[in-house]
């Protein structure tokens, strides 16, 4: 395994690179996740995608995991600071699957709900559903989305050391930190994904290569 350092902007090109050149990549969707702590910002690499992507001929769509979350009478049910439930319980994998990601399927419909429920108020987002063009991609991100059995033709972690996790989460989502060491023990995120970028300082990432 090789570590290797690399300009924020040069890993997007890359990635946006990997992604086209994903086998049958032709004229199919294409469901790609970053998946990371809030501390990592997936969100951030995930929009930088958008723009190389299209540079290369491929249409993208956003999609945030924190628009898919159960209500809050599901998610809360243990109390607005359980760890379990954070990892267990928040995500609503259900409406991901049959908001988003089935709909990419080969034969699938291609509509797509970018959101469903605003995780601040706990309604509706009413997001008109988006259709996205035969050979678009779809980019998500969110926390702890590995190891769910998401139908997804490509995954990279943020990876970061849980020093800079802890640094890096605000003092009022620290509870969430027991989270995150479960989703490394029982998950193993950084193995799990296709691709791994440690991102302990987010100004200089570093790619991990894989034999």
């Amino acid at each position: 395994m090789q570590v290797r350092p690399i300009s924020p902007d040069r890993l997007a090109e890359l990635l946006a690179e990997r992604i086209t050149a994903l086998p049958g990549a032709g004229g199919r969707w294409l469901r790609v996740a970053v998946d990371g702590a809030a501390a990592a910002r997936p969100d951030l690499l995930a929009d930088a995608l958008v723009e190389p992507l299209r540079l290369l001929g491929r249409p993208a769509l956003r999609v945030s995991a924190a628009g898919f979350l159960r209500p809050a009478s599901v998610r809360l049910e243990y109390g607005h600071q359980d760890a379990d439930a954070f990892h267990d319980l928040w995500l609503d994998d259900n409406a991901l699957l049959r908001e988003v990601l089935d709909p990419l399927e080969p034969g699938g419909s291609g509509r797509v709900l970018p959101s469903l429920r605003d995780p601040v108020t706990d309604r509706s987002t009413r997001a008109p559903y988006t259709e996205l063009p035969p050979g678009g991609v779809l980019l998500l991100d969110g926390p702890l989305l590995l190891g769910r059995w998401l139908p997804l033709e490509l995954t990279v972690h943020l990876a970061l050391s849980p020093a800079a996790l802890a640094r890096r989460t605000p003092a009022d989502q620290r509870w969430t930190l027991p989270a995150f060491a479960r989703y490394e023990a029982e998950t193993g995120p950084a193995d799990a994904a296709d691709l791994t970028v440690r991102v302990d300082d987010p100004r200089h990432p570093a790619l991990v290569e894989r034999p």
